[in-house]
């Protein structure tokens, strides 16, 4: 990997920088099946409906499309909704509060080939910035010890505020790399998931690296990874 090329570096989080992504699946996980067997449907959610309908979007684009992938509409609701109301808001406000509860509980440590990697980028001084759905970036990144690497953090709570649309679109890794003051050709974006991969190709970035913590090569690579790793330590020279 020849880092001279590129000016930026822009992560995902979850699963790419910290294996919060276990955390998260449980979560999701434990809001999903009480709600199905609440109304008594038999199938469970699973890790596969993880990767195939949530990991990487926003928490309320995760629960909305789940719930069609099992023929379920649900209202909208508001933000504001308690967790456990019969809306798309309640059930996803429901997964946020367990998944602050395991965090606060565990705490998190990032992946030792992540933070190698962000060592050996900062010793040769490409900028780097966090991108993730997720409204609790800052906080895993503080757990973490991780928060005061990053100059720039787009996460859910910017995106909200400032209205930018969620992965599979790319405003919030084009957003980074204006923060940063980088020309998307000059930046890298490195992804655990599908739709952030596929947001990566579809910003036109300059090279897109598929991080493999699950979802397979095979279906990074089809979502436009023009390289995939198991390991961010694979990426340092």
């Amino acid at each position: 990997m020849d880092w001279t090329r590129y000016d930026a570096a822009l992560f995902d989080l979850d699963g790419v920088i910290t294996p919060t992504a276990i955390v998260h699946m449980r979560a999701w996980s434990e809001m999903f099946n009480a709600y199905l067997t609440s109304r008594g449907i038999a199938e469970p959610y699973t890790d596969e409906d993880y990767f195939a309908y949530v990991d990487g979007k926003p928490r309320y684009d995760g629960v909305r499309t789940f719930l069609a992938s099992r023929g379920i509409m649900l209202p909208e609701g508001e933000p504001t909704d308690a967790p456990g109301t019969e809306t798309v808001c309640g059930l996803g406000n429901g997964k946020n509060d367990a998944f602050r509860t395991v965090l606060e509980r565990d705490g998190v440590e990032p992946y030792a080939g992540s933070v190698q990697l962000l060592d050996h980028l900062a010793a040769i001084g490409t900028k780097v910035a966090v991108v993730s759905s997720s409204q609790n970036a800052r906080p895993v990144l503080t757990s973490a010890g991780l928060v005061d690497r990053f100059p720039v953090i787009v996460d859910g709570v910017v995106a909200r505020q400032d209205r930018l649309a969620g992965k599979p679109a790319p405003d919030t890794f084009l957003d980074a790399a204006e923060r940063l003051g980088v020309p998307r050709e000059r930046a890298v974006v490195l992804e655990d998931a599908e739709s952030g991969v596929a947001a990566g190709r579809a910003g036109g970035f300059g090279l897109v690296v598929g991080v493999d913590r699950g979802a397979g090569v095979d279906r990074l690579t089809a979502s436009g990874a023009d390289v995939v790793v198991s390991d961010l330590a694979e990426l340092v020279p």
